[in-house]
């Protein structure tokens, strides 16, 4: 079924010219077209879609099932409570009471590390697990170093880009600058815990949607890593109350409040500008065509999009390398750990085959053009924390619903054929989770009004066609360091033309749900003083 209905959108732009026009009504594009409406700019967001919300939506995906997944993006992290503050927004978070509990076997026994529900039960687990307090002390010591970095970089994120050497005397931590800025993190995992399931777990925020070995040279893990640990300032990852799509919904009221003109169903097909004004060239789903001007664009799209509307270069190509399963289950399964209730191992993230040795013979396997033969993958269930996904009848019978994420599955392994390496991926990862439980998570599975199992899988190239995610790479392309560099601007949103923004995931400091791109790039425009206020 299709994404749930935005309000009534124009037919068409009702005006010919405006200050604003924002490519794109993703969550970034309609920041931007809340903060410069509010602002008292005139604004136009072209849609391509029927909807607004990009990968940022809640989907009813299974037929006469009422229950409303994220379908594509699924957790809350980087955006900041300022944006929502600022807006105005009629959106929430929950907290989840778990942080994770991986599975594992040793000795013949099935057990697990179990991370939440108070420092006394933490401490417990890592004790049962390793045998001693050495794991668990250098556990509280890395996130207590990283804490300290994100409650000092998180507030940047939202200020014009600092230079590197302001950013590290704001850190004020050489150890932790260079644990995550200079050496690859895998150095510092290695050097700080002795387990491998542990360190499996600390190297997983390292890999959530970025193909990388721990000792990458490039450092492109430490940035992933850097994104996932500095959220809201504690790092904490937490659920949206109804779904993504309530983001995005509150948004696009929000922006429509201020003044701002959003139309689905119009595809912008070019961009030409001076520098100074900028024509915009539109398809609506209709086929006609149609044009408008402004003094600002702003597009919330890919960098490789971006390059298409102008007629330039294309930037390098992008891949992404996961695999995105929703599930809705009639019943949690019941798990080989007998110690630990389903409901705790699926409230925060259920690691699978995410062992260290295991996360990067995966990355070996992958690298080398192969799909791993222990695909490593995490779940977890949105309804336990937000039972309003679940419509009444589904709740009654007590429905749950899962998301999993899949790592180190390059879009290049689905080039020969999507269809097959998906189901044989698919088959495989449930076979790893398979083996942490007491029953199949197939015979767990609710099934749709037509008698089909309540599962769909989404591979890079899945995102890619529905999304227009370059590669299905869900940040657009690498993440960056957070500071300034020669090519950057003085927002990271700034492109070769004085008036064209990049406000999407592929901004400097772009990547997950943040709204921070869009922000950015609002305060780049009001900020130059050449858009005079309306009227």
């Amino acid at each position: 079924m299709p994404a749930l209905a935005s309000p009534a959108s124009p037919a068409s732009p009702a005006h010919a010219s405006y200050d604003a026009v924002i490519v794109g009504g993703g969550h970034n594009g309609l920041v931007a077209a809340a903060y410069l409406a509010r602002a008292g700019r005139t604004v136009l967001v072209l849609e391509r879609l029927g909807h607004t919300g990009g990968a940022a939506v809640s989907t009813r995906p299974f037929a006469g099932v009422d229950a409303r997944l994220s379908r594509y993006s699924y957790l809350v992290s980087l955006l900041p409570r300022k944006i929502v503050d600022e807006l105005g927004l009629r959106f929430a978070v929950r907290k989840r009471t778990v942080s994770s509990y991986t599975p594992t076997e040793r000795g013949g026994r099935a057990t697990g590390l179990f991370v939440g529900g108070g420092a006394d039960r933490t401490r417990a687990s890592f004790t049962a697990l390793t045998g001693g307090g050495a794991e668990y002390a250098a556990w509280r010591s890395f996130y207590a170093s990283t804490l300290r970095v994100a409650e000092r970089v998180f507030p940047t994120l939202t200020e014009p880009l600092p230079e590197r050497a302001e950013l590290r005397a704001r850190i004020d931590d050489e150890a932790a600058w260079r644990m995550l800025f200079e050496e690859p993190i895998g150095v510092a995992i290695e050097e700080r815990f002795a387990d491998d399931l542990v360190r499996g777990v600390v190297l997983t925020d390292a890999l959530i949607g970025t193909f990388a070995d721990a000792h990458d040279p490039t450092l492109l893990q430490n940035r992933c890593f850097l994104y996932h640990v500095v959220g809201g300032g504690t790092g904490d990852w937490d659920v949206p109350v109804g779904g993504m799509g309530a983001l995005t919904d509150a948004l696009a009221d929000a922006a429509r409040a201020a003044g701002a003109e959003i139309v689905t169903g119009h595809e912008a097909t070019r961009v030409e500008t001076d520098g100074s004004r900028a024509g915009i060239t539109f398809r609506t789903e209709a086929g006609d065509t149609g044009s408008v001007t402004a003094r600002h664009v702003l597009v919330n799209a890919s960098p490789q999009a971006l390059a298409a509307l102008l007629d330039e270069a294309p930037p390098a190509p992008a891949e992404g390398a996961q695999l995105k399963v929703n599930m809705l289950l009639r019943r949690l399964p019941r798990l080989r750990d007998s110690g630990v209730d389903p409901r705790d191992a699926f409230a925060g993230t259920f690691h699978i085959a995410e062992g260290y040795g295991q996360l990067g013979a995966a990355y070996e396997e992958a690298a080398g053009g192969r799909l791993p033969s222990a695909p490593p993958s995490e779940i977890y269930c949105h309804s336990l924390t937000d039972p309003s996904i679940l419509g009444p009848e589904p709740a009654a019978r007590g429905y749950q619903t899962l998301t999993l994420f899949g790592l180190h599955t390059p879009a290049r392994l689905f080039a020969e054929d999507n269809d097959a390496v998906r189901d044989e991926l698919l088959k495989a990862t449930l076979d790893q989770l398979d083996t942490h439980l007491a029953e199949p998570i197939a015979d767990c599975l609710a099934v749709d009004a037509e008698g089909r199992p309540c599962i769909e899988a989404k591979t890079p190239l899945d995102l890619e066609r529905e999304l227009r995610l370059p590669g299905g790479h869900i940040f657009h392309r690498d993440l960056a360091f957070p500071y300034a560099t020669a090519d950057t601007g003085r927002w990271g949103v700034e492109t070769a033309h004085a008036n064209v923004l990049l406000c999407g995931a592929g901004a400097v400091r772009g990547g997950g749900v943040s709204g921070v791109p869009g922000h950015n790039a609002a305060m780049a425009v009001l900020e130059s003083g050449r858009i005079p206020a309306a009227g």
